[in-house]
């Protein structure tokens, strides 16, 4: 039976080996730089920044002030982090008090850097997500040009990010979003030979190794989900996360009756169901009623009826041998016995995005840590290492 209503199992063995085969698909020189934001996507920042640096990460990189500055005070003193979001003024003293670097794309936001008693900066051009960043590649020139004249101001980076790199099958816009910041980053390599280019995200690492440069920024493949959306352990990633409940009551359902808000789920049967403590509260999204699976015993079983607050209903069909798995515990992602659900699962269901399936999970989920011993790309079944 779980210990918890709900709980997160994180295995920081996965985000270490994950960072690991990364690692691999880049040239020694390019550095790695392990996104943590959003609490390391649901899966907890600080220790999966941990295990990121072990498998080799030497940047982190999150959103927020507060985001770096958490960092700091869980004890991550020594990496380089990165703050990739907008800061207001207030947000800006407090990203540089943490030892943070900033991202800028105005000559106005050089000389607030410059104000606040300087700091490292990264100029970024928009060259096609259409958000921050200047679209203006002589404005982004200016930026450097000004961090290099700023006093205290240190003009360390020169990057974009790419808005379709996850789509294999785009119509050029990611090669052209590479060839515009390729062309600019080659003139500010030129005009600042010590600076880092970076582009890449998790999908254009695994896409395209010329848009690595000198490092790159992962977030989604660090935990072991696919950048693309299909099957992480197709690309040799290992999800870090299992979310577990269990079966806190069986009761038989005749047919005609009902189970949960509204009546959705009405048996055309006799049947049993199982409540599961866990719902929308915890993160288990209300978009899943009738339309999802949970593991139990080692066989799939659907999620009937509304998802409510507090509490899935699941069917266990008009065997009474039901009956017996009240108590066993009930995996909602991850793998139990030779079945598994994935985020991605989860996330076609829902008609979103895997990195969507993590960040939801809330806080009264607790996120319970270990190390694991399979190997990345392991599948359901297989032995693990010993």
């Amino acid at each position: 039976m779980s210990a918890d209503r709900a709980r997160a199992s994180v295995d920081v063995g996965a985000i270490e080996r994950n960072c690991l085969r990364l690692r691999s698909e880049l040239r020694g020189e390019v550095q790695l730089c392990a996104v943590v934001k959003a609490d390391g996507y649901g899966h907890g920042a600080a220790q999966s920044a941990r295990a990121a640096m072990a498998g080799g990460a030497g940047w982190l990189a999150v959103a927020t002030a507060q985001e770096a500055r958490d960092l700091r005070e869980a004890g991550l003193t020594t990496p380089r982090v990165l703050v990739m979001g907008a800061l207001s003024p207030a947000e800006l003293s407090e990203a540089l008090a943490a030892d943070a670097d900033i991202v800028v794309w105005r000559e106005q936001d050089v000389q607030a850097v410059a104000a606040a008693g300087g700091g490292r900066v990264h100029a970024k051009l928009d060259s096609g997500m259409g958000r921050l960043g200047t679209r203006d590649v002589e404005q982004a020139s200016r930026v450097l040009a000004a961090a290099q004249a700023a006093t205290g101001v240190e003009p360390v980076a020169a990057m974009t990010h790419f808005a379709t790199a996850d789509e294999l099958h785009d119509d050029g816009f990611f090669a052209g979003q590479l060839d515009t910041f390729a062309g600019w980053a080659r003139a500010m390599k030129a005009a600042h030979p010590q600076l880092l280019v970076h582009a890449a995200n998790s999908a254009a690492v695994l896409r395209d190794r010329a848009a690595h440069f000198d490092m790159v920024r992962c977030g989604i493949a660090v935990y072991g989900m696919d950048p693309f959306g299909e099957d992480p352990f197709a690309r040799a990633l290992r999800p870090a996360l299992e979310l577990t409940s269990y079966v806190a009551e069986v009761k038989p359902c005749r047919a005609g009756e009902s189970a949960g808000y509204g009546r959705r789920f009405v048996a055309d049967r006799d049947t049993y169901l199982g409540v599961l403590p866990i719902g929308y509260g915890d993160g288990w999204r209300r978009a899943l009623s009738n339309n999802a699976e949970v593991l139990v015993a080692g066989r799939r079983h659907p999620l009937v009826g509304t998802v409510s607050m507090d509490n899935i209903t699941i069917e266990l069909g008009a065997d009474e041998r039901a009956l017996r798995l009240r108590g066993e515990s009930a995996t909602l992602i991850g793998v139990q016995g030779g079945e598994r659900i994935t985020a991605e699962d989860i996330a076609r269901r829902l008609g979103t995005i895997n990195y969507e399936v993590t960040c939801a999970l809330t806080p009264r989920v607790p996120r319970v840590y270990h190390r694991g011993t399979a190997r990345a790309g392991q599948q359901p079944g297989e032995e693990a290492d010993a």
